[in-house]
């Protein structure tokens, strides 16, 4: 049978640096409406970064190249490739392909492999639609192993999921342990997602998904100082979050960093311990480093 979901229309390219990914994806922002494109940068284990661009109608090739020339160069703009995705197949494929991740006590599922999940476990249900964060990424198994060691031998009182994403952490957490979680993120549409999510897996009565920049919002004078901090999030912002949220945490506290390349560990393990945090396990999974420090100070 035919498919009656239209096809979306794809530009995608590679390009150098951080830097100059956010400059590419900032000024499409501020030409396409979030209606006309979706736009998303991904830093890849080599150091580049991949963006690419959906939109519902075929867009203009040569005003897009014209676009990331100037944001960027080039060389970027010359390697762009436009193709179409057919939007069902997607879905189909990435339902495919989106087995079940176990992560120790826990698995992160579509709801196609809601029977899936054994008795002992706790699941938690993300669809394919939401793939960043859905635990198929390094990042996000290597804090969930993280937190189900912290668990078994320690019960936070007080826990924050800090760029919450989809909130998958926020819900483990929830879900072990059956208490408040407070998720934050700087991105509206995340805190909205989070919150659905959280409904969905029937935790929305305790994680509470607010949006804020770094420690800013007065939920967090509320509810610190934190026991346990969970941040996957990018290896720069956890960088300058150190003092802020050392700031924030109880003594004795445990952090759970991800969202950085093995290779910038080091900077962001320095980071940590000159604010009084020294680690404690750190994991590699597919190019990507989770850290577990504990604040000493």
């Amino acid at each position: 049978m035919a498919s009656t979901t239209p096809p979306t229309h794809r530009a995608g390219f590679a390009i150098g640096d951080e830097s100059a990914a956010k400059r590419v994806v900032d000024v499409l922002t501020e030409i396409f409406f979030d209606d006309q494109a979706a736009i998303a940068a991904f830093e890849r284990p080599d150091g580049r970064w991949d963006v690419s661009v959906h939109f519902a109608d075929p867009p203009d090739q040569a005003l897009l190249r014209e676009l990331v020339t100037n944001a960027a160069n080039a060389e970027a703009a010359g390697g762009m490739v436009f193709d179409t995705v057919e939007a069902r197949d997607w879905v189909k494929a990435s339902l495919e392909d989106l087995v079940p991740v176990p992560a120790g006590r826990f698995v992160v599922h579509g709801q196609h492999d809601r029977d899936r999940v054994a008795p002992n476990k706790l699941g938690i249900e993300i669809e394919a639609a939401l793939a960043f964060g859905t635990g198929h990424h390094g990042t996000t198994r290597g804090c969930l192993l993280l937190l189900d060691h912290v668990l078994k031998a320690w019960r936070p009182r007080r826990v924050l999921d800090l760029g919450t994403g989809t909130g998958v952490l926020a819900i483990a957490a929830a879900k072990a342990l059956h208490q408040r979680i407070l998720a934050t993120d700087i991105d509206p549409l995340s805190v909205a997602v989070a919150r659905e999510n959280a409904r969905a897996n029937r935790t929305g009565h305790l994680v509470q998904a607010v949006r804020a920049t770094g420690f800013s919002a007065p939920q967090f004078a509320m509810a610190a100082p934190f026991d346990l901090v969970l941040a996957n999030i990018l290896a720069n912002p956890l960088r300058q979050l150190a003092t802020p949220m050392a700031r924030h945490l109880a003594p004795s506290a445990l952090v759970i960093l991800s969202g950085l390349l093995t290779h910038q560990a080091a900077g962001v393990i320095a980071a940590y311990r000159d604010r009084g945090l020294v680690p404690v396990r750190h994991l590699r999974i597919d190019g990507w480093s989770s850290l577990l420090l504990r604040h000493v100070k």
